[in-house]
């Protein structure tokens, strides 16, 4: 199983992440980061062997990529591929392989279940590069959009995330929505990998599959989190 996180977007704890991912998704500019954190947090990467994914989103640093915005689709294609592009230059130079693509925020919530926008994103990423492989959430319209045209794509799970009955995210702004204990964490992953579902935030446990398991850098408890979940899966 593998374990990924959003880094890049300027946080301090990148370089205490990094030994406990297998792969990790660097902010391209849209909603964070600059050229210099691409760079650090590539060569931290190649460091610790951890592969590499471009997170794009809507271009809005104001809101960190979160609020719901409509782009037109072929304003946001190449919005998504030049993001994708800055980083590609980077890895090249630093001779390491761009591994998958990450959608962030809004950009990734929108393109689960709207078919404009779910296809903006599978459109940008065939045009750059169709070897690249989408994080995409279980049973969302996008995932089945790479099924059927025969497209790489990992099932995505967060484990620090609460998630309501149809599978999608509680909202952030809900109480509880992000799940901070992390002996809590490591029970929702641990019914993950043993029965295949996850408790939802009504107390249902649904059938759910995963390829890449998502903790958030900005969880207060990343670090803790991450350690035990990386001894989890190497049992």
């Amino acid at each position: 199983m593998d374990i990924n996180c959003d880094l890049g977007e300027g946080l301090a704890n990148d370089a205490q992440i990094m030994p406990y991912i297998s792969s990790c998704n660097i902010a391209c500019g849209g909603h964070a980061g600059d050229k210099n954190l691409m760079k650090t947090t590539v060569l931290l990467a190649k460091k610790y062997n951890v592969k590499i994914g471009a997170h794009p989103s809507f271009v809005d640093r104001e809101n960190f990529g979160r609020k719901e915005m409509y782009v037109p689709k072929s304003k946001l294609i190449d919005q998504i591929v030049n993001q994708i592009l800055i980083l590609k230059e980077i890895t090249e130079k630093e001779g390491v392989a761009l591994h998958h693509v990450k959608p962030h925020g809004a950009l990734y919530n929108i393109a689960s279940n709207n078919e404009d926008v779910a296809m903006s994103v599978i459109e940008a990423v065939q045009s750059f590069d169709d070897s690249l492989i989408l994080y995409v959430p279980f049973r969302s319209l996008i995932a089945n959009e790479l099924k059927r045209k025969n497209l790489p794509f990992y099932y995505e799970t967060f484990a620090d995330r609460m998630y309501l009955g149809d599978l999608s995210l509680m909202p952030r702004k809900e109480t509880g929505a992000v799940i901070e204990n992390p002996k809590r964490v490591i029970k929702r992953v641990k019914q993950l990998i043993d029965l295949g579902t996850i408790k939802t935030v009504q107390g249902n446990n649904i059938r759910i599959e995963s390829d890449t398991i998502c903790v958030h850098g900005d969880n207060p408890n990343a670090i803790e989190i991450l350690k035990n979940l990386s001894n989890l899966i190497r049992e």
